[in-house]
């Protein structure tokens, strides 16, 4: 069993290496967003796909999934609660505010539009909280399968790409300080690595605020994957007498390593490389679910699926916007 893993991991491993190169290279690319990408366009190979889906297959599904869920508990050492505090109530109400109208409005509107299987529950969760790690962590929850993850992964590659260039060029139009704008980041673009990016560009003191504000949304995966693990429970109950856990194993993993970040005073270098280990573990889980997508299978629900992640990505900047405009 190991050794049929082997292969892919050792792929996955590579692909996150030259991601890293690449960043940096071009540091305005983030490091994870690097990785998706590679694996996007290593997907779309005929002659790589047969690998893909045969001798690599073992150890990048376990790279899309144990790896993952390693690298959202270590996510946690991140968060302190008292960073957070820090925020005030108002910008810590507006924010949670934003997450939970973009995760319904995404849902909804992905159902209006007929996406298949879980992609509108796997998109909303995407958009609203932050990006592939969560699109994995929910697909995780819900047992999607890994067609349903590509699109959404894609999606929310191509917006949180567009984030880079579109938020800085709308800065001073809409009349923005730094630190607004640095919030504004925090609380609309999607990944981690994209609000560093985006957010560096306005000075220390922006990207502070986005940093934290955007730790604030990702500390909203614990109770948005707890509520859906709670419906998927009682669905499965009802269907099939099974009982899924309550909370998932790696979310529960993920509050006590916030906890520990928020009440234990670690050693910087204990920090450094748990944040290494982190980011390398993601890197590997996004190569596999960016090569698990296959442009030429979307295209029967492509344009509706885009139709969702564009207005999805509209939603939360917008909402974003207000939620600034309110603290």
């Amino acid at each position: 069993m190991v050794r049929e893993r082997m292969p892919g991991l050792a792929v996955a491993a590579a692909a996150a290496a030259i991601a890293w190169l690449v960043h940096l290279t071009l540091p305005a690319l983030p490091l994870l967003t690097a990785a998706v990408a590679i694996g996007i366009v290593v997907g779309q190979v005929p002659a790589v796909q047969r690998w893909l889906d045969g001798a690599l297959a073992p150890g990048l599904k376990v790279a899309s999934r144990s790896l993952l869920r390693v690298g959202i508990v270590l996510l946690g050492l991140k968060l302190s609660l008292f960073d957070i505090a820090d925020l005030g109530w108002v910008t810590i109400l507006t924010t949670v505010a934003v997450v939970v109208l973009t995760f319904v409005g995404t849902i909804g509107l992905g159902r209006a539009l007929g996406l298949p299987g879980h992609q509108p529950l796997l998109v909303a969760s995407g958009f609203a909280i932050c990006g592939a790690s969560a699109i994995g962590a929910m697909g995780s929850t819900v047992r999607a399968r890994d067609e349903d993850q590509a699109v959404p992964v894609a999606l929310v590659t191509l917006c949180g790409t567009l984030a880079i260039a579109v938020l800085p060029a709308l800065w001073h139009p809409l009349g923005l300080d730094a630190v607004q704008f640095g919030h504004w980041v925090g609380a609309g673009v999607h990944d981690v690595g994209q609000v560093v990016a985006t957010a560096q560009l306005a000075g220390p003191a922006a990207l502070a605020v986005a940093v934290v504000v955007k730790l604030t949304r990702v500390l909203m995966l614990a109770p948005m994957v707890a509520i859906t693990a709670a419906v998927e429970r009682r669905r499965h109950v009802a269907t099939s007498g099974s009982r899924p856990p309550v909370v998932p194993l790696f979310i529960a993993g993920f509050v006590v390593a916030v906890l520990v970040a928020t009440f234990v005073p670690l050693p910087e270098a204990v920090l450094s490389a748990a944040d290494a280990v982190q980011t390398a573990v993601l890197a590997m889980a996004l190569f596999a679910l960016g090569a698990s997508i296959r442009f030429a299978d979307l295209a029967a629900t492509g344009w509706r699926a885009l139709v969702v992640g564009l207005t999805s990505w509209v939603l939360v900047a917008a909402l974003a916007y207000g939620a600034v405009l309110l603290g």
